[in-house]
């Protein structure tokens, strides 16, 4: 057993997997601590490293691509503190840091684990049910379906809308854009319907806009997590995707390829139509919001 124990965490390798425990000290970011252990198979990772610094030093482990739905969910956007593949070193274990790197580097080379892309998830993600609160609203998920109920403070299109419901299989892609305090970020449910119609966050009754705590909003990437992990990997989406762009190839002039698009083009904007007739979208907000619907096809 290789083990570290720090105030950040702890990381505990016992041959065939890394245990990743966040520390309980107020500096570990409230993303990690909720976010919890992390038991992760030695097939799912690609290298690890210590890199010293003056005062501390930094563990780091890098998975392979598509073993993990966290990573592939934030897209490498969570911040440095709150990514929980990287333990904190003080510089007086440097020594114990080292060696836990060590041994998990050679088991990577005794067990010959491969670099390459995985073809399903190797972690399982957050389980469910789960449901966070952000400062657009509430979005849980129960492991077949989204529920996004609003805030008072959610813009009053969204209100109108009532609360949005989302079954799994309706879903494309889960899109997540962290608050980093100086810019909103969002998460988005694309589904079949929506996914040529990119309407603002602040606007688009399929996303939460994240303008608040950014301690607080970045917890949606446990539900942007959660849902990844639920949805077809990347892998097989690829190769669906592209066995039905061969499939369509020979019929390309016959079928037009933008006629799906322009039925939901017109769904939606006679739904727009419906808000603004009924007064619940200003003359400038139809206008803005349906120059939005129009850019996004």
């Amino acid at each position: 057993m290789a083990e570290i124990i720090q105030r950040d965490g702890t990381w505990a390798f016992d041959g065939s997997t890394v245990r990743i425990t966040p520390g309980l000290h107020r500096s570990v970011p409230l993303f990690r601590q909720t976010y919890g252990e992390i038991a992760v198979p030695l097939e799912a990772i690609s290298g690890v490293a210590f890199e010293p610094e003056r005062k501390r030093g930094r563990l780091r482990m890098r998975l392979r691509e598509g073993a993990d739905p966290l990573l592939h969910a934030t897209g490498g956007r969570l911040p440095d503190p709150a990514d929980p593949y990287r333990l904190l070193v003080e510089v007086d274990r440097a020594g114990v840091a080292e060696y836990v790197a060590e041994e998990i580097r050679r088991s990577l080379l005794l067990d010959q684990i491969p670099t390459e892309p995985t073809k399903a998830y190797l972690l399982p993600g957050p389980p469910v049910p789960v449901s966070v609160r952000s400062s657009d609203g509430t979005v849980s998920f129960d492991g077949t379906r989204v529920r996004i109920d609003w805030a008072d403070t959610s813009d009053r299109v969204k209100r109108a809308t009532g609360p949005r419901i989302i079954g799994l299989g309706d879903l494309v892609q889960v899109e997540w854009l962290p608050n980093s305090g100086y810019e909103d970020g969002f998460l988005r449910f694309v589904t079949r319907e929506t996914t040529f119609s990119k309407l603002p966050p602040e606007k688009d009754p399929y996303a939460l806009d994240l303008w608040g705590s950014a301690r607080r909003d970045l917890l949606t990437a446990l539900v942007a997590t959660a849902v990844t992990a639920r949805l077809p990997h990347p892998s097989t989406r690829v190769a669906v995707e592209n066995g039905e762009q061969a499939a369509r190839r020979p019929l390309t002039a016959a079928v037009p390829p933008q006629a799906d698009h322009h039925d939901v083009l017109l769904r939606r904007l006679r739904e727009l139509g419906e808000l603004h007739r009924d007064g619940v979208l200003t003359d400038e907000e139809f206008a803005m919001t349906k120059a939005a619907v129009l850019r996004g096809f």
